[in-house]
């Protein structure tokens, strides 16, 4: 009889190197595209299409400017010279895993290169060795919305075939030089988001495509291509070795009972979600998307080979990100929306929201889990989870953030829930480890992590590190694997 989470199970963090590392260039580190990710204090959180679908004029804006206050994912945290106190305090926390990313523009600047960045690789053996040094493992994530600036301006971003070879060159280069020392990798952080939130997902420039919603497709098939020859080569080099793929969940429930409400929920699980993980689990395009493609005047560019690297290289396992819940209907266009991960969802009145309109629906996580598990019955990881929100620092300077500890407890609850249900859970990274700059609208004021930093949104502050209540928290569900919440 299954009573909790398994042993041996994964508890940790996430971060990733454009949102943490910092080290604008330093060390070799060429542009990425997250550089480009401005911050304004004035921007409507309803409509954040400007930093999402990117154009050429504001790349050129953001490279004429080669500071790092407009532009705060150019200076993170600075965990680029940090690190080693930043890892240590997750150790103290009593990690199992930590998740991060391991930035292709600082390893490879331009993305062309044939020989990969010594110092960038150096920088990483340090990084794991302060993992290792903890007793941690370490989850990597070969593409986290980091990729060369180059290969979006000069390519077009994955738009153009020639990236699967790049990609292919990065990502072994990391598997001869850590393939003994990391087991689980991801291959694309929210494959996904090249539908909502192409440019750092794609590298595609809105600009620079004639047909760009074409554009965005052939940029994901590449993207499959590219997982599926990298689960190849892992496999060959490193048989013990895991590869994830990894995607955003958008669960979604009908807005009523009225059969088209029903329908668009169905269709809005195909189009965010299932599409992705169909075919890097089952290694095929599904015949709704194929029709998708016919009424949409799509037309994917398959070369040979392509579709039998597909059937024979899936996904060792099921990662995925976990926010909210959404809402579909047919009548989206009149109904009341709110903000929420990588895109606007409908309004659900019978949830509560964040302060930033992202709705809470720890039940949700269980419900995902579970139809996750009947569609693949592979073992999943969830790898981010948790809630931003403007932590303060009171008299006592101290961060009490009951309010995520009440979060993350309520969705580790279902989670054990879904685990109880017969689901193959293997692990569990919130989103953050430690406070690190925001991806959509590259604020600190939103802080997700155990660790408070102080930084502000304009870059000012000690950068000091303080453990927040939640630190202690998740320290003794760690401890109790997940029984003491």
């Amino acid at each position: 009889m299954i009573k909790g989470f398994k042993e041996g199970f994964l508890w940790g963090g996430a971060i990733a190197a454009c949102q943490a590392e910092g080290g604008f260039g330093e060390g070799g580190r060429g542009w990425a595209v997250s550089d480009i990710a401005f911050y304004s204090k004035d921007i409507d959180r309803q409509d954040l299409a400007k930093h999402r679908n990117i154009r050429s004029e504001t790349i050129e804006k953001a490279m004429a400017d080669t500071g790092t206050k407009n532009y705060p994912k150019r200076r993170g945290i600075d965990f680029y010279h940090r690190y080693a106190e930043d890892i240590a305090l997750c150790g103290e926390m009593g990690f199992k895993v930590f998740r991060f990313s391991m930035a292709w523009s600082r390893i490879f600047p331009t993305g062309e290169e044939l020989t990969p960045n010594e110092e960038a690789l150096l920088f990483y053996d340090k990084v794991l060795d302060e993992i290792e040094k903890h007793n941690m493992q370490p989850l990597v994530t070969i593409s986290h919305f980091e990729m060369p600036l180059n290969l979006a301006t000069k390519y077009n971003g994955w738009a153009d075939h020639r990236l699967v070879e790049m990609f292919c060159r990065f990502a072994n280069v990391l598997f001869d030089r850590y393939g003994k020392r990391v087991k689980y990798w991801i291959s694309f952080n929210e494959i996904n988001a090249g539908r909502f939130s192409t440019f750092k997902s794609t590298g595609v420039i809105v600009d620079k495509s004639q047909d760009y919603l074409q554009d965005r497709y052939q940029a994901v098939h590449h993207q499959f291509v590219a997982a599926a020859q990298i689960t190849k080569d892992l496999h060959a080099k490193h048989p013990q070795a895991l590869m994830g793929c990894m995607i955003a969940r958008f669960t979604s429930y009908p807005g009523t009972c009225a059969p088209e409400d029903v329908i668009q929920m169905m269709k809005d699980e195909w189009y965010d979600n299932y599409f992705f993980t169909d075919v890097q689990l089952r290694g095929e395009y599904p015949r709704y998307m194929e029709r998708y493609f016919d009424e949409n005047n799509i037309k994917i560019t398959w070369r040979d080979g392509e579709k039998e690297l597909l059937k024979a290289n899936p996904a060792d396992y099921l990662a995925f990100s976990y926010y909210m819940s959404c809402v579909s209907s047919a009548k989206k266009e009149t109904a009341e929306h709110t903000e929420g991960n990588l895109r606007l969802s409908i309004k659900n009145p019978y949830l509560e929201a964040s302060a930033w309109g992202w709705q809470i629906d720890p039940e949700g996580l269980r419900y995902t889990l579970n139809t996750f598990h009947e569609r693949y019955g592979v073992p999943m990881f969830i790898v981010e989870n948790g809630l931003g929100a403007e932590d303060k620092i009171n008299a006592k300077g101290e961060i009490e953030d009951d309010y995520r500890i009440d979060y993350l407890r309520q969705h580790i609850a279902q989670a054990k829930e879904a685990v109880l249900d017969g689901v193959d859970l293997i692990g569990y990274t919130t989103w953050s480890s430690i406070d690190i700059v925001s991806s959509g609208t590259s604020e600190m004021s939103k802080r997700y992590g155990f660790i408070y930093v102080d930084i502000d949104d304009n870059g000012n502050g000690s950068t000091k590190r303080i453990k927040k209540k939640s630190f202690a928290w998740y320290k003794a569900v760690i401890e109790s694997n997940g029984e003491e919440l």
